[in-house]
């Protein structure tokens, strides 16, 4: 028993003293591993350090382009032209681009802004999946590597780079893109100007994690730019706003993307910052990094004093109005520090006088097409564009430029006639009944409107002034009603105005169905003058689903001549754009989109020798 008890015992002890040698065995192993990630840590540190230094010295112009950025093989096409600019002899990074807004920004929280300012600064932190080639118009990848499209055109399927993060280091992914079609069609969200764009995409789903599907309810002249040129909004970032849409909607700056650009702070930017400040994303993804450490806008709303700061070297570009332009053409200090622009842009928008039709939920007198004919003849767009304008814009026909494919060659600008313009009002029922000039309808009620416009804009105000003294000659009323930028746009949305006068930004082939269709009459719709045509929305709809363009263009056409027919807005000019912009500014070059300032940030900068700004 003794014997059977010690063997027992020593047993015990040895499977004891086994484990102690398996702890220790252990303890050493994770010691060891603890090292190697203590290592692996330091390794990181010491390459995060490495790419900041490098990053340093780029922006400081001491690294070269070819440090800098891969070979020309490894880089996209999108990137071509950015890369391009890297092998130029002078090219550095660095320093801050200083433009100026003439309005202050309401809001530059995407699907809720309206203006084409917001937008800007969206482009430099948002991106879509595809882009197109300013010297070809060709669509290339951006986000996505590749597409295809199916037989019949309702399947468009995108490939991801797998490579593509947002400003704040979380992957972009099919999920993001599927998002921002869940976001802008969900009704709460205050977006249906968008909802209207994507009205006929019937799906967008991720099917994993690089590849994302897009499927139509029926064949759209645009879906591959409707599909690839939606701007891609992160999932994890705005996805909280579906229960708080209404913390969305009254939002100044929730702004977050995967572009090179961001803000400081996606949150919490407001309009009484007086600037929108963008910082360079120094995560961001693409072949080519950005030269400019910030992207900077000052609101400057006076043209006078935005030329001052032009000409202080404060801002790099001054647009001028006509009569600046030409005497800027021999102001020798302007002259030696500026390059200059004078070109029709190949897409540019054109101007108008909207009238409104209905307000209060009852027809106005614009209601009738008679006496919107007579305000076009009453608008003697050749003398505008010779008295303020001085030459430099052409008459706008119908939202279709002169060049287009859209637009029936035969259709000529209205010219002015006063007698026209008189006998159609009369027809309409008006007439200066109790002889005080001013002409009444049958009820007595004079013939008077409110013409709303932006304050700030003195070549608008001028060409209000010459509008009120053409139509007092036939015995209309003009009242003269400037306004600041934001208070425009709020009245817009709710209809609260007789007439306006503003602009619509144009595109290659422009889609008249934001505009002028009867189903985008509706609250914070863009067609807020409440025009409808039956007639038109067929040809509208038409055109839309007619993927080839041979049968395409004849419907627009007849779209353009009910248009003009109707006229519910007086349409008035294209005009050039007069620019000035810095010497300090490399590598400014005129494309089939225009000139490659500001909408292409990646290929613009300043050489190390000019640069004004050290962070």
């Amino acid at each position: 028993m003794q014997t059977s008890s010690v063997t027992r015992d020593w047993i015990l002890y040895s499977l004891l003293g086994l484990v102690i040698v398996l702890i220790l065995l252990a303890m050493y192993q994770i010691d060891r591993q603890w090292l190697k990630l203590s290592d692996m840590q330091t390794a990181l540190a010491d390459q995060a350090q490495a790419v900041r230094e490098l990053r340093g010295l780029a922006g400081s112009g001491a690294l070269s382009a070819q440090t800098a950025n891969p070979p020309s093989s490894q880089v996209a096409q999108a990137f071509q032209r950015a890369y391009a600019a890297t092998k130029l002899a002078d090219y550095a990074r660095g320093d801050w681009s200083v433009e100026a807004f003439g309005t202050n920004l309401k809001t530059i929280t995407p699907l809720i802004s309206t203006d084409a300012y917001a937008a800007n600064v969206q482009s430099y932190v948002q991106e879509s999946l595809i882009t197109r080639n300013p010297d070809t118009l060709a669509w290339e990848g951006l986000v996505a590597k590749n597409w295809t499209v199916s037989e019949d055109g309702l399947t468009i399927s995108f490939d991801l780079r797998d490579d593509v993060s947002f400003s704040d280091g979380q992957p972009l992914t099919a999920e993001d893109v599927a998002f921002t079609f869940t976001f802008i069609m969900t009704d709460a969200i205050q977006a249906p100007r968008d909802r209207a764009y994507l009205e006929k995409i019937q799906s967008v789903k991720a099917d994993g994690k690089d590849r994302v599907t897009f499927v139509f309810k029926e064949p759209y002249f645009e879906a591959l730019s409707l599909a690839g040129g939606m701007n891609i909004m992160p999932k994890h970032f705005y996805e909280p706003y579906l229960k708080e849409p209404q913390k969305f909607n009254e939002s100044k700056g929730l702004l977050l993307g995967s572009g090179p650009y961001r803000l400081a702070d996606p949150k919490n930017w407001t309009p009484d910052q007086g600037s929108v400040e963008l910082l360079r994303n120094e995560r961001y993804w693409g072949d080519v990094q950005p030269a400019y450490n910030r992207i900077l806008w000052k609101i400057i709303q006076n043209d006078s004093a935005r030329l001052t700061t032009y000409r202080n070297g404060d801002i790099d570009s001054y647009s001028a109005r006509p009569v600046e332009y030409r005497q800027l053409q021999n102001d020798a200090q302007i002259q030696g520090k500026s390059q200059s622009f004078e070109y029709m842009p190949p897409v540019v928008g054109y101007s108008y006088i909207g009238w409104n039709q209905i307000r209060g939920g009852k027809p106005t007198r614009f209601a009738d097409k008679r006496v919107r004919q007579a305000m076009t003849y009453l608008t003697d767009t050749g003398r505008i564009i010779k008295d303020v304008f001085l030459g430099y814009a052409e008459p706008a026909v119908s939202p279709f430029g002169n060049a287009s494919k859209q637009h029936a060659a035969a259709l000529q600008p209205y010219q002015a006639n006063l007698d026209k313009a008189k006998a159609l009002l009369k027809e309409a029922g008006y007439e200066d009944r109790n002889k005080d000039g001013v002409l009444e309808d049958q009820a007595g009620q004079a013939f008077e409107f409110k013409l709303t416009y932006f304050q700030a804009n003195e070549d608008t105000s001028r060409m209000v002034l010459l509008l009120k003294d053409l139509y007092a000659k036939a015995g209309v009323k003009l009242v003269p009603f400037p306004q600041e930028w934001p208070v425009m746009l709020e009245n817009l949305d709710k209809k609260d105005f007789d007439a306006i006068t503003l602009g619509w930004t144009s595109s290659i082939e422009t889609d008249l169905y934001q505009a002028f269709h009867s189903s985008q009459a509706i609250s914070k719709g863009d067609n807020f003058i409440g025009y409808q045509n039956p007639e038109l929305d067929k040809l509208i709809d038409e055109a839309r689903r007619t993927v080839d363009e041979a049968k395409r263009m004849p419907l627009w056409q007849q779209a353009e001549r009910i248009l003009y027919e109707d006229q519910p807005y007086t349409f008035l000019m294209r005009r050039k754009s007069l620019l000035f912009v810095d010497k300090r500014i490399h590598n400014l070059q005129m494309t089939k989109l225009g000139l490659n300032l500001g909408s292409l940030p990646l290929e613009n900068y300043v050489p190390l020798a000019q640069q004004k700004y050290t962070q």
